[in-house]
């Protein structure tokens, strides 16, 4: 018998398999699978709310352009214009390309940015439009553009099927292009009047009517109906501007009042004006309140104005004195003071007009164009008393 003894049979416990890590090659493509499963995602989830985002872009046009845009007859201006409207036909002819070639299923992205890049080339147009318009009319002549502006947004949000929008955008954008002509064409033919908004109302008319024959082109048989319907609602915008122009509810563009003020006195030297009159009251007690002039009897009241005209424009400027009349409840007539003004300058060109022996009571003075078109308003009350509150003196540049 042996010594010897074998060892006890024992199982060796088995070693954990380390997990295997998958190749970069293969981690890659599952990322890329991941961003293309959340890129489906965002576009369903964008198509939902399609209408909003439109609207969401039109106003980011809006917000956009009240930063970047500055005085009309400046290069950059025009440029960016013109940038926004071959922007605002080149999406609107793909976007008509595609639905007619039934490809929106196949390039849903692509669609979608179209929608977007349109939506924001109409915000950024209407809101230079309302920025140069804003700048040349007074409050009470603004509500055609306000009703207008409403409009737009309804129209993109409640116009659902494309041929409906398509009509509606193609509506807007002859006004569009006919409210540019009115306010870039004095810029190049440095003059304003009558003849300069016909000719507006023409040139848009034609560039519409080139624009019209593309879409036509591209949309064949498709499209016949919406184009009478697109014409005829160019039409009725046509009537309706030059309905407005007529009685005198459309400000003279491009033409804007920069500063305006009532004084004591007012007197030129050399490059500045010395204005002097009543300290302003803090904004909190002279909000939505008319200001009132304290002026001993028999002394003259002036009223200044600046106004902005592009350069080598020549005109003529009216301030137009009136006086409420309690009696008779209507505004009287006091005068019309006429001069000529030139423009280019930044800050406007400046004058001041003078009434001698003033009346207690409400005066309101109309700075027009020879035609009675509105540029601003200055409002104020009168009242007598000897000696004046203190007075302060400013340079007007």
């Amino acid at each position: 018998m042996s010594d010897r003894t074998d060892p006890p049979n024992v199982i060796p416990e088995p070693i954990a398999a380390r997990p295997v890590r998958p190749r970069f090659s293969e981690r890659a493509r599952g990322g890329v699978q991941y961003a293309r499963e959340q890129a489906r995602l965002w576009i369903h989830r964008a198509h939902v709310y399609e209408r909003h985002i439109s609207a969401a872009s039109m106003a980011g046009g809006f917000i956009f352009d009240n930063w970047i845009l500055g005085r009309v007859d400046l290069a950059k201006t025009q440029l960016i214009y013109a940038f926004y409207l071959g922007m605002a036909c080149l999406s609107m002819a793909l976007l008509h390309a595609m639905e007619v070639r039934e490809l929106n299923e196949r390039y849903s992205r692509v669609r979608f940015v179209l929608v977007l890049a349109t939506q924001f080339a109409f915000g950024s147009l209407w809101s230079a439009l309302l920025i140069f318009y804003s700048r040349s009319a007074v409050i009470a002549a603004s509500w055609p553009f306000l009703l207008m502006l409403i409009g737009l947004f309804l129209g993109n949000e409640f116009l659902s099927r494309y041929f409906q929008r398509i009509v509606f955008s193609l509506i807007l954008l002859f006004f569009i292009l006919f409210a540019c002509a009115v306010f870039l064409l004095p810029v190049y033919v440095h003059a304003i009047g009558p003849w300069v908004f016909g000719f507006s109302g023409a040139i848009a008319g034609g560039l519409f009517i080139l624009y019209m024959r593309v879409i036509g082109w591209i949309g064949g048989a498709k499209f016949r109906r919406e184009r009478l319907l697109a014409y005829g609602g160019a039409i009725c915008v046509y009537a309706l501007v030059n309905l407005l122009y007529i009685a005198r509810i459309l400000p003279p563009l491009p033409l804007a009042l920069t500063q305006s003020g009532v004084y004591h006195m007012v007197a030129r030297q050399g490059d500045f004006f010395k204005a002097t009159g009543e300290a302003p009251l803090p904004w909190y007690q002279s909000w939505n309140k008319v200001p009132v002039v304290h002026l001993p009897k028999g002394q003259p009241l002036y009223v200044f104005s600046s106004v902005f005209a592009p350069v080598r424009l020549h005109t003529n400027i009216s301030h137009r004195w009136q006086w409420y009349s309690p009696q008779k409840k209507a505004w009287l007539n006091k005068g019309i003071v006429t001069f000529g003004m030139n423009g280019g300058r930044e800050d406007g060109f400046r004058n001041y007009t003078v009434k001698r022996n003033p009346v207690p009571g409400d005066w309101r003075v109309d700075i027009t164009t020879d035609d009675g078109r509105m540029i601003g308003r200055v409002r104020f009350a009168l009242a007598y008393q000897d000696p004046p509150p203190a007075l302060v003196t400013r340079a007007i540049h």
